[in-house]
């Protein structure tokens, strides 16, 4: 008989190419892990895993079983949230993937109320500077900045977001701010890293400069990063201009808007998860959560609203 646990472990290996990845996951060492996988071959007189430099792939015995192993803890994670249903209290853990920015400045906040409603549930927020892979089992739901094309996924648009042009004040002071779009070539820019962009929703800066200036960034931006957060501080401490989402510069007396009338970015926030994760209790509570959360901060996030509301403040 196959042990449960034993097939948790194969099925942790299986959604992670890298041994290292999956060992983080279960919370034990890389060694333990590989000869925990090796042991379970050997019981099963079968090789699940082709072993290179690369990481672990599964060989056709083991895509069969990991098929098999998928089903059984859907299975495992519906009879635990029926059981969970049936004495009226909510238990388990959620794992919620949403873009840095986002996460940081936005849903944790609003997730402070979540823990305090419902404190048998453990949250664990990936406020990340990429897409966070559901099909890779890497979170129960997530918040993606454009709409998921997997057929496989639920999605739902959860709301919009504004971000403008800003600078500091004491940049300003010093420089002065360009007048009109025509002129934002002529100031240090602060953007994304081209070729690391994990999505073109991104890509704020080119379409509103010049195909001169476009032609040689290396002389329009002085500083790049992944991190919007890392932007929104180099912006702050006067190294140039930069986009930013209204949600991360509401109260922040030391930026200010710039060419409000020309530079005006409108972006979505998309929720998705995968049809078996979305069916369960706790992962529908967060997503509705979310939703009704959202949706009374919708002025607040458009940059109408200076003050972010949680829901506990309204009740």
């Amino acid at each position: 008989m196959l042990d449960w646990q034993d097939l948790q472990v194969f099925l942790e290996v299986a959604r992670h190419a890298r041994l290292s990845d999956a060992a983080r996951r279960l919370g034990v060492d890389h060694s333990t892990l590989s000869r925990r996988t090796r042991r379970f071959e050997q019981r099963l007189n079968t090789q699940l895993f082709e072993r290179s430099t690369h990481g672990y792939r599964l060989t056709p015995a083991g895509e069969r079983l990991k098929s098999h192993a998928e089903q059984m803890a859907r299975h495992a994670d519906e009879a635990a949230d029926s059981l969970t249903d049936q004495n009226l209290r909510l238990e388990g853990q959620i794992r919620l993937g949403v873009t840095e920015g986002f996460g940081t400045w936005v849903v944790a906040p609003l997730l402070s109320a979540f823990c305090r409603r419902h404190p048998g549930l453990t949250l664990d927020l990936l406020a990340l500077p990429r897409v966070v892979n559901l099909s890779r089992h890497e979170a129960d739901l997530a918040i993606t900045i454009e709409r998921p094309g997997n057929p496989g996924l639920v999605t739902s648009r959860l709301c919009d977001y504004r971000l403008k042009l800003y600078a500091a004040r004491h940049y300003v002071e010093r420089h002065g701010a360009p007048q009109q779009l025509a002129q934002l070539g002529t100031h240090p820019l602060i953007g994304y890293v081209d070729d690391l962009l994990f999505s073109e929703q991104l890509n704020y800066l080119d379409p509103l400069l010049s195909p001169q200036v476009q032609q040689v960034a290396q002389t329009h931006f002085a500083l790049r990063s992944t991190s919007v957060t890392t932007q929104m501080m180099a912006t702050e401490s006067g190294a140039g201009l930069g986009i930013l989402p209204c949600f991360m510069t509401a109260g922040r007396d030391g930026l200010m808007p710039l060419l409000e009338d020309e530079v005006s970015v409108v972006r979505q926030f998309w929720i998705t998860a995968r049809q078996e994760q979305r069916q369960l209790a706790r992962v529908r509570l967060l997503w509705d959560f979310l939703r009704e959360a959202l949706a009374m901060n919708q002025d607040f996030l458009m940059g109408r609203h200076d003050r972010l509301v949680l829901p506990d403040d309204v009740e």
